[in-house]
């Protein structure tokens, strides 16, 4: 163990208060850990749980430096913070990830030039920063084509099918003419993500090999260990921690994989912070990815992430109130299940509100309950 380990009784700093960062407040304030959460959410579901909330934007001087004064180390809980933030508060601890990594992760032009680079295989893509850039685009890449925001997309936002050139130009018009990546569309069999911690010192703890599903994309379903062959999900885990290493990364990293149906392993993105497909681990794993990213951050040797049982995680959305308050029953009533919900007041299409976890002695009796559970969690069942 370092000699800088910090232990119970110091202060952490949390950059971001949704669901990932009250997942991670929780296990830090049963640790024994008090919180410090920034952000500008006057309901943040982390604050929730947090020792304080620093109620303020993540460029806020006083808040930065409140923050930084605070606390013994900082983490994040989504990747969109201004790098040049964790710049500022490693002046005055430590911060895991760097902003380094996080400056990467947070656009796709970046994230995709450090992959290439770094000789991992993507799907083909250019940069699009104008209509030239786009024109010359669609000659490389070919239709159809996924046309997606470099900055600030997500779960399916800020990405449009284009399938040729006046259709790609009115979709980097709808997109507001920022900048873009142009890329394949792949002839996808299946996705895969790997979840991993890497410590300071360089060791490495990898989850077992997720398979998603999405729907209008978002993560709807989550499955492990993936239906995919074992030499497949070892060059996913292998690659996973050659970008980690690459990186010099330290905390939680997710890196998603399209695998398509010649049977290549494609990086799509990365994830500099725990991951929505990583969710299971709360429950079917010996540590889970929060505990992972608290012992990263603070020094301490990384758990054991061993599967204890095949799972298939859900996630709740708010379409499930569309009929009003789901059946809560159906999911509390099953002894395989294991419910969360975020905290979140008010829900909307497509929110993520909360997920379930189902556990059984293998992924298809998972999955069988899993859906019994959706269909008997609407309203409209009862």
């Amino acid at each position: 163990m370092s000699s800088s380990a910090i232990f119970p009784g110091a202060t952490l700093g949390l950059l971001g208060g949704g669901q990932l960062g009250r997942m991670f407040t929780a296990i830090a304030r049963t640790r024994g850990y008090d919180v410090v959460v920034l952000d500008p959410d006057p309901a943040s579901p982390a604050a929730q749980f947090a020792s304080a909330h620093l109620c303020a934007s993540y460029d806020d001087a006083e808040a930065i430096a409140q923050l930084g004064s605070r606390c013994d180390a900082v983490t994040v809980e989504f990747e969109n913070v201004p790098s040049q933030v964790l710049e500022r508060l490693a002046a005055y601890c430590p911060v895991r990830p760097g902003a380094r990594a996080l400056a990467i992760c947070q656009a796709r032009i970046a994230e995709k030039g450090f992959l290439r680079d770094a000789g991992f295989a993507t799907a083909r893509h250019v940069p699009v920063r104008d209509f030239a850039d786009l024109r010359q685009g669609l000659e490389e890449v070919g239709t159809p084509a996924l046309l997606k925001l470099s900055r600030m997309g997500y779960d399916g936002k800020g990405q449009m099918l284009v399938h040729d050139r006046a259709s790609a130009e009115a979709a980097f018009t709808a997109l507001g003419g920022h900048e873009c990546v142009l890329e394949e569309r792949i002839d996808l069999a299946t996705e895969i993500s790997v979840v991993l911690a890497r410590g300071s010192d360089g060791e490495v703890a990898t989850f077992p090999v997720c398979e998603n599903s999405h729907r209008n994309g978002i993560l709807d379903v989550t499955s492990v260990p993936a239906s995919v062959p074992a030499t497949l999900a070892a060059e996913a885990v292998r690659v996973a921690g050659a970008i980690a290493a690459a990186l010099d990364y330290v905390g939680v990293l997710a890196v998603e994989f399209f695998v398509d149906r010649a049977g290549r392993l494609l990086v799509n993105e990365m994830a500099p912070r725990p991951h929505n497909s990583g969710h299971y681990t709360l429950d079917a794993c010996l540590t889970s990815q929060f505990e992972q990213q608290l012992r990263a951050l603070c020094g301490l040797p990384l758990g054991d992430p061993s599967l204890i049982r095949p799972a298939v995680m859900v996630n709740i959305l708010g379409d499930t109130w569309s009929a009003g308050e789901p059946r809560w029953q159906a999911v509390l009533g099953e002894t395989a299940a294991r419910l969360h919900l975020y905290g979140k007041r008010e829900p909307r299409p497509g929110r993520k509100m909360g997920h379930y976890t189902c556990l059984a002695s293998s992924v298809d009796d998972a999955r069988d309950i899993a859906e019994r559970i959706r269909v008997a969690m609407s309203p409209a069942a009862g």
